[in-house]
């Protein structure tokens, strides 16, 4: 079993201090190399690493393993010549050598950069990460805020909300004082942090192209989620005038309650008109009725039913509505005047009338769910 130590400098630091062409392969043709660069300039750290790629090679050997050291860097105008450039030099280390596996040693986040491209030619047994010992933490730190600063997205979604809010926060201190400042502070920072755990960034992403493509391919709900947006504000107005007509009384319960009752008819229609065009959209593009969107009309009507009874039964019981009047009935010669129902009677209509719903739901999506829709599912004969 054979065994490439490998030196990678990304920067070309070792041939460009030392004047030499790499790969460098060889133990005393990087021996040379670590005089050269040492004396070039003292302080770099490419020295350490020289040595350490040795130092590896020396144990392999001294283990009866074969082990040949070498020394590869990138030398080009841009990032990806850089990279280019070391995947040439490692095919030409291969071919020359053909070695079983590799241990690659770095000196920096930067070179660590091009462990992959060596993997993709190369089994790597490990990574060997020198550090000088006099420096160990300055030198992990410099490197980790180096490779920080070099993720732009990280970049700007840390630095530039940290950037804003000391641009802001001493404007809202002089004019508002400290504590409007303070909690507009945590306020926003309470906002950011939810807009970026809840994804709403990348969401937000895609609207735009969702909203090209459904323009771009004719779907039927595209309309009809303005609608149920429309019918959803006009849902939320009704609501809060409600609220707003109700006579003052302590606590929020009745207030709610009244806010509910006004809104929830208007939302189970914004509801209902957004499930309808996502469901005709769903069997002109698939031509097949899936049960989740086939049933998603009945269950909107039916939570709406439910959400209304009880929210009427509060109100009743509170005075805030009247009762609820039955439509006079006449069958023949028989005759059933309006009467009022009790506020449990008005309950039970509605979770009735909810429950009923939901099973008709069931059952047309068991009867309609997965056949297409140009034409019924056929029975399989019997034998």
């Amino acid at each position: 079993m054979s065994t490439l130590v490998v030196c990678v400098d990304r920067t070309n630091d070792i041939g460009r201090k030392a004047g030499v062409d790499t790969p460098v392969a060889g133990w005393e043709a990087v021996r040379a190399l670590v005089t050269d660069v040492g004396i070039a300039d003292p302080e770099d750290s490419h020295v350490n690493s020289l040595l350490e790629a040795l130092r590896v090679t020396r144990e392999l050997r001294d283990g009866d393993e074969a082990a040949e050291v070498a020394v590869v860097s990138g030398a080009g105008e841009s990032v990806v010549g850089t990279d280019r450039g070391v995947a040439a030099q490692m095919d030409r280390l291969l071919e020359e050598y053909d070695p079983d596996s590799a241990v690659v040693v770095i000196d920096s986040a930067e070179d660590e950069r091009l462990v992959p491209i060596i993997e993709s030619r190369l089994a790597v047994d490990a990574v060997d990460r020198v550090v000088v010992r006099q420096a160990r933490d300055l030198e992990s730190t410099y490197y980790l805020l180096k490779q920080f600063l070099a993720d732009e997205e990280l970049r700007q979604a840390v630095l530039v909300p940290i950037g804003v809010a000391l641009l802001v926060f001493p404007a809202i201190l002089a004019y508002q004082g400290p504590a409007v400042a303070v909690a507009a502070l945590t306020a926003a920072l309470g906002m950011f942090l939810l807009y970026k755990g809840y994804g709403v960034d990348d969401y937000a992403t895609d609207v735009p192209a969702e909203i090209r493509d459904a323009l771009y391919s004719g779907q039927v709900s595209l309309v009809t989620y303005v609608v149920g947006g429309g019918l959803a504000l006009i849902g939320l107005f009704a609501g809060a005038l409600s609220v707003s007509n109700m006579p003052p009384r302590e606590g929020v319960f009745i207030p709610t309650m009244g806010f509910v009752h006004a809104s929830v008819p208007w939302l189970a229609m914004a509801a209902l008109a957004a499930a309808t065009g996502r469901l005709i959209d769903e069997a002109l593009r698939e031509d097949r009725i899936r049960n989740a969107w086939l049933n998603l009309p009945f269950g909107v009507v039916a939570l709406g039913l439910v959400v209304r009874g009880f929210s009427g039964y509060f109100l009743e019981r509170d005075g805030v509505v009247e009762s609820l009047l039955t439509p006079p009935v006449q069958v023949g010669a028989l005759k059933l005047q309006s009467f009022p129902l009790s506020p449990g009677q008005r309950l039970a209509v509605f979770v009735v009338s909810g429950i009923l719903v939901s099973l008709v739901g069931v059952r047309v999506t068991t009867f309609f769910g997965g056949a297409s829709v140009e034409e019924p599912e056929e029975a399989e004969p019997t034998e």
